[in-house]
């Protein structure tokens, strides 16, 4: 969760799950990288910026099942507060289109109802601590 002038990053999906809609920037692990080094290396091939890594937001998993009930996706989601430091937005590798927007503004973008509420407790943490993390 990127937050820059109390405005939020989002991401067109390029590819499933949720492809074709906004969200929030991430990706998957690779083997033996930390969380905050995956989070970093993401953002830049996302969105090119380089971001400094704040507080951990929530920590959920996003079950999505197919036609017939079996698990198609299962992910483990740990959102964190971050600040972009460097770089120029643009739309990345996994991702159609990038954006910074108010967050006033996010019913034109048919999030998921947890995506909204994440960006909800980002901006009040982004509020109550302004600085980039380490």
């Amino acid at each position: 969760m990127v937050v820059r002038n109390e405005q939020v990053l989002l991401v067109k999906r390029r590819y499933e799950p949720l492809a074709g809609r906004w969200s929030l920037p991430g990706g998957a692990v690779e083997i033996g990288e930390t969380l905050e080094g995956c989070l970093v290396r993401e953002m830049a091939e996302e969105t090119g910026l380089e971001v400094g890594v704040g507080p951990v937001i929530e920590v959920f998993d996003r079950i999505t099942r197919d036609e017939e009930g079996r698990v198609a996706y299962h992910f483990v989601l740990v959102d964190y507060l971050c600040w972009p430091i460097s770089g120029e937005l643009r739309a990345g590798s996994d991702v159609a289109d990038a954006l910074f927007t108010d967050p006033r503004d996010l019913h034109q973008y048919d999030l998921t109802a947890k995506a909204t509420s994440v960006i909800e407790r980002a901006i009040l943490l982004a509020r109550a601590d302004p600085q980039p993390g380490p």
